[in-house]
Parts: structure tokens; C-alpha cells; sequence
């Protein structure tokens, strides 16, 4: 996947970040490219939510429900072979429940709401169906996600990297040609991440699991750089 900043020509010294100090001189015109490149790759791990939601009279009671609860569903994370480490809390809410009374028309309270959510790693994203219905089964009360992504894409990135700079080369030596040069000299390289495109979240309650395994599909995704150079036109 491409995308390309269109050039600036300019006769001029180039100067590096502020923070660097560091100073390139130019004595001809310069072009600077910036030029997205990635890749596509499988993904090996996934990370999907869990959370459970209890409500009681007192706040007391919400928050022992929620704790039994919660429990439940964090063992059963556990027996699927998920370690610790793969496992994190990522919020827990409790607040009071009101309820609209049209006759009165006053908010009637009605017990306190208490939610719990775990944020879950699993490392072989063909389980994913699997856990997801097991945590349901297990009592939580909503689940979230799935997302994608890729333990390590140094090697992807890469490839992005080797990639990108072939094409800016390519295009400066075509605006240096076009402008009556014949070549180019690289003056400055510099890099980012390309960020990956938010995946769809799912979210499934309860009541509406099936019985047969819920399918999940990976599909791919990307892992990338973008990568600004300048150039100098040379006769």
C-alpha cells in the first residue's frame, strides 16, 4: 500500500530536526518525498474482553455478586491455558441505578450497577471462537473484541523500509529528470510507523450466544513505515 506527499523543490541549505543539530547544505535544488509502504502479514495473537456485570441492592452486595462472578470467569481463563501475565483487569465501575418515574416524575433509585472487564491474550488465534464462547459459558455477561495483530513485525517492517526507499529514489530521479537533472543525492532519511487500521470491534451478550462455536476470522493485517527523504538534484 502506497500513498506519496508531492515534492517541494527549493535551493536551499536543509536543515535536520531542531533537537538534532545537525545541518545538511544543499547547493542545488532538493525534492522531499514521503512515501507510506506496507505490508500485509498473518496475525498470531488476539486479544478479546470479558467483563460481567452485576447489580444489587446495596453496594456492598453488587461488588460480592460481582466478585463471585468475575472469578468464575477469570478461572476459566486460566484452565483454557491462558498465563497470567497474558491476563489484565482494565476497569472496575460502580455507580448507583436510577430509574425514571413518569408519575412522579422523579428518578427512583433502584441498587447499585457493579462491571468488571479483563483484557485477555491469546496466542493462537485459532482458539478464538473457543475462549469467546467459554468466557459466556463461563458467566461473563459481555465480551469484546477481537484484535488482531502481530507479536513481531521487525521482519515486515523491513521489507516496508527496504521498500519505501526504492520508491522515493524512483520518484526523485523521475522529478529530477523532469526538471533537467540527471541524478540525485540523498540527503536526509526519516522514519515513522505506519499505524495499523483500527480492526472492527464485536461485542456479543450473553443471551445471545449459540450453540455451535462462534466463528472468527483473522484475515490480515498490516505492519508498515513511512519514510521522508530528501534529495538533492544533481547534473
Amino acid at each position: 500500500m502506497k500513498q506519496y506527499v508531492l515534492p517541494v523543490l527549493a535551493s536551499a541549505a536543509l536543515a535536520a530536526p531542531a533537537d538534532a543539530q545537525v545541518q545538511v547544505a544543499s547547493s542545488g535544488p532538493v525534492v522531499e518525498l514521503t512515501v507510506n509502504e506496507s505490508v500485509e502479514i498473518a496475525p498470531d495473537i488476539v486479544t478479546v474482553s470479558a467483563g460481567v456485570t452485576t447489580q444489587a441492592p446495596t453496594a456492598n452486595e453488587a461488588m460480592r455478586a460481582n466478585a463471585q462472578a468475575m472469578t468464575a470467569v477469570t478461572a476459566r481463563i486460566k484452565q483454557l491455558g491462558v498465563p497470567e501475565r497474558d491476563i489484565q483487569t482494565t476497569g472496575i465501575n460502580l455507580g448507583p441505578q436510577y430509574d425514571f418515574d413518569p408519575a412522579t416524575q422523579r428518578q427512583v433509585f433502584r441498587g447499585f450497577q457493579v462491571s468488571n472487564r479483563v483484557s485477555v491474550k491469546l496466542r493462537d488465534v485459532s482458539r478464538t471462537g473457543e475462549v469467546l464462547d467459554a468466557l459466556v459459558a463461563a458467566g461473563a455477561t459481555d465480551i469484546g473484541g477481537p484484535e488482531f495483530s502481530v507479536d513481531d513485525n521487525t521482519g515486515a517492517r523491513a521489507q516496508a523500509r527496504q521498500t519505501a526507499m526504492a520508491t522515493a529514489r524512483t520518484l526523485a530521479l523521475d522529478y529530477a529528470r523532469g526538471a533537467g537533472f540527471s541524478d540525485v543525492r540523498l540527503l536526509q532519511v526519516r522514519e515513522g510507523v505506519s499505524q495499523q487500521p483500527p480492526m472492527p470491534m464485536f461485542r456479543m451478550q450473553a443471551q445471545a450466544a449459540a450453540d455451535a462455536s462462534t466463528p472468527v476470522q483473522p484475515g490480515m493485517v498490516q505492519a508498515g513505515v513511512t519514510v521522508t527523504v530528501t534529495y538533492e538534484l544533481t547534473r
